[in-house]
């Protein structure tokens, strides 16, 4: 039987899952840029992961304090109290299964356990079903609209988003 848990990642699961990365996307250097923001603000940030038979199938982060070095458009979506989430990914072949849905549950009760009282998150108006979702989730809460740049690639111009921001109370 397989057996699903959540967890907060230690910095040697967030190598190693940033290294899987790099590997699975040999010719995308973004995933070595995101390795290391994520390895940079490891102290501002906790990553949340679900480990299915002891493999990382799902991952999000909360962006945790204003000293974020790498964090876009920060004005009311972080706080004292206040929490940022992003980068939620499940591998392919798991998707629409609920190993998410449990991971954001755990990810949620560990913030509340921590103090927040509002979370915050960004979609891309684009991502509909993802909208539903976090809707569903009760981020309903419209904050503010703005661009995000994804991170610079080979002196390529950086892409650059729109993204809608909304928060929920916990």
């Amino acid at each position: 039987m397989e057996e699903y848990k959540c967890k907060i990642a230690t910095k040697e699961e967030l190598i190693k899952k940033h290294d899987y990365e790099i590997a699975k996307h040999p010719n995308d250097q973004k995933w070595e840029e995101f390795k290391k923001i994520s390895l940079n603000n490891f102290n501002t940030r906790v990553t949340y992961i679900g480990l299915l038979n002891d493999d990382i199938i799902t991952e999000a982060t909360a962006i945790i304090s204003n000293d974020d070095l790498d964090m876009q458009n920060k004005e009311n979506l972080i706080g004292k109290d206040i929490a940022y989430l992003t980068g939620f990914r499940t591998t392919k072949e798991y998707e629409g299964k609920g190993y998410f849905s449990k991971l954001y549950k755990f990810m949620e009760n560990d913030l509340k356990q921590r103090g927040f009282k509002k979370l915050t998150l960004g979609v891309e108006p684009s991502e509909v079903r993802n909208i539903q979702i976090y809707f569903n989730w009760g981020y309903t809460n419209y904050i503010k609209s703005d661009y995000e740049k994804y991170p610079e690639v080979e002196e390529k111009e950086p892409e650059k988003i729109l993204v809608n921001y909304y928060s929920k109370k916990i």
